[in-house]
């Protein structure tokens, strides 16, 4: 009998928050987000929402940049499970939260790791 590795998610992982902040003192940083990680073929389908996408006061560009640096940062720590899983996962992004100074492509990589990490604490 053959054993197959674990696949993540092994479920439908809804409203997953992620939250990176310090804004304590300069510079600070700021990112929140919410995502969907469905059960998909294997390797990393990603996807924004409409509503997540229109941000007031950023432009189309900004939040496209915001949302690749999440893509990123989710990627990253996906790749970090190593062999022993396989990563089969839809991520739809339902949120996106930003604060006007404070926001940042860095920020949001990071909250798109704590993300996968936030994930694997529910399963």
């Amino acid at each position: 009998m053959t054993t197959r590795p674990p696949a993540f998610p092994p479920r439908p992982l809804r409203g997953v928050r992620a939250t990176y902040a310090r804004q304590t003192s300069c510079p600070s940083v700021f990112a929140r987000v919410v995502v969907d990680f469905e059960p998909w073929e294997p390797g990393l389908a990603f996807e924004v929402d409409d509503m997540a996408a229109r941000v007031p006061g950023w432009s189309a560009q900004d939040v496209a940049e915001l949302c690749e640096a999440l893509r990123t940062g989710i990627h990253e720590e996906l790749a970090a499970l190593g062999p022993g899983t396989t990563v089969a996962a839809a991520v739809v992004v339902r949120e996106l939260t930003v604060h006007e100074v404070d926001s940042s492509p860095r920020s949001f990589r990071a909250a798109g790791r704590l993300a996968v990490r936030n994930a694997l604490a529910q399963v």
